[in-house]
């Protein structure tokens, strides 16, 4: 083989390794495990927990590292069949004010994340919705906890005949918005964002935009 066949050929390899690094690195299935050694202390709470374990990561460190074990969540982003967006005004005690949320809650054990949305969307808004898409997951928090929570497009809105009663604790106002009186909420910083709901929000404008 020529000289320049083999440098065609080790660019081709190059390339070709290149391509797999990429999607590789990518893949929403490549996960690089740690290494459990010994749980160190457990603090249990109603819907999740607080665990210090000792651990090895993938680079070979070892040491002892705290985050919250949680069961998962679902969220939904509800649209009315006349386009308006229903949000929720809820008082969060962890910061002490109101914050805009969309309906969410979290998974309850041998609950699938559609199924638990369902129930959530009419305990908290008091509609269902004929119409679901999937808008992919989220990591909120991965530097202390390992919450995922799934985001789901609710449609075709209907007002439920009765209520639903949710939680006790939770504090709730139902608010139904034009889309770019959310936007403008959102772009105020006048809110204090939760973050969960802006991402669902961007993640399901690039869903319609494609309807």
């Amino acid at each position: 083989m020529s000289q320049d066949g083999l440098l065609v050929n080790r660019q081709i390899a190059k390339i070709t390794v290149k391509v797999i690094l990429f999607k590789i690195m990518f893949n929403k299935n490549f996960i690089k495990r740690s290494i459990f050694i010994e749980k160190i202390s457990e603090l249990k709470s109603k819907k999740f927990s607080f665990e210090i374990n000792r651990i090895q990561l993938p680079n070979g460190h070892e040491g002892e590292y705290g985050y919250i074990k949680h069961p998962g969540a679902a969220l939904a982003v509800p649209i009315t069949k006349d386009n308006k967006v229903i949000i929720l005004r809820q008082y969060r005690f962890a910061v002490s004010r109101y914050l805009l949320e969309f309906p969410a809650g979290t998974l309850e054990i041998g609950e699938t994340p559609i199924n638990s949305i369902k129930r959530e969307i009419q305990e908290e808004t008091g509609f269902s919705a004929d119409k679901w898409n999937e808008l992919g997951t989220l990591v909120p928090a991965p530097g202390y906890a390992d919450e995922k929570i799934y985001l789901f497009l609710a449609r075709d809105l209907s007002k439920l005949k009765s209520e639903v009663k949710g939680d006790l604790d939770e504090d709730i106002e139902v608010l139904i918005l034009d889309p770019n009186k959310l936007d403008d909420l959102i772009a105020s910083g006048d809110e204090i964002l939760d973050a969960k709901t802006v991402t669902a929000w961007f993640r399901a404008k690039q869903f319609l935009d494609k309807l």
